[in-house]
């Protein structure tokens, strides 16, 4: 009698413990599913945060909703334009359009300011996506102002989505391989 109860005892203590586990790691991987990256100023190495509405979406549509790519940035880093032709074109366009151009080169190559393309950088972390992100939308020490939206004036500067985009045609003017995404 007592070996049966034993056996069940047994049986439904192993259950516990693996239902414990099972939810120990649902809890674990939902908090990481959650995390969120940290973006530090270039300038001074506070942490920032970007909360105005109009930082987000696809400037097409104009509708401020988080974009995936933005989405994914956000909380792991990862800049999921790297490679992706329509963005990079895009990214270009924007290149020219915030005059990244008159110091940094028609190919981002450097000129007045620096170069942007590896694989050696003014700020090392530029080598990274969320680096270079942080960089071009806070600014820098070097003179460049912060190209963020709501950063210089409030209602203007490049949305998070844009921002990707020039990051991603940054990437593909380099020979050096570098994408930015490396490690994640």
């Amino acid at each position: 009698m007592y070996g049966n109860r034993t056996k069940l005892g047994e049986t439904m203590l192993a259950r516990k413990i693996l239902i414990s586990t099972l939810l120990a790691s649902l809890i674990g991987f939902t908090g990481m599913a959650n995390a969120k990256i940290k973006l530090i100023s270039t300038i001074d190495g506070s942490e920032f945060k970007i909360t105005e509405p109009k930082a987000f979406g696809d400037t097409k549509k104009k509708d401020n909703v988080m974009t995936a790519a933005e989405t994914e940035f956000l909380k792991t880093g990862k800049n999921i334009y790297i490679g992706d032709a329509e963005a990079i074109k895009r990214g270009k366009k924007r290149f020219g359009w915030w005059s990244c151009t008159q110091c940094h080169g028609p190919t981002a190559g450097g000129q007045v300011g620096p170069g942007l393309l590896g694989p050696t950088f003014r700020y090392p972390k530029d080598a990274t996506n969320k680096g270079m992100f942080e960089t071009v939308w806070g600014g820098s020490n070097g003179g460049m102002g912060g190209k963020g939206f709501g950063i210089m004036t409030a209602d203007d500067g490049m949305t998070v989505d844009e921002l990707l985009k020039t990051i991603a045609w940054i990437r593909a003017q380099s020979d050096s391989g570098l994408t930015g995404n490396e490690g994640l």
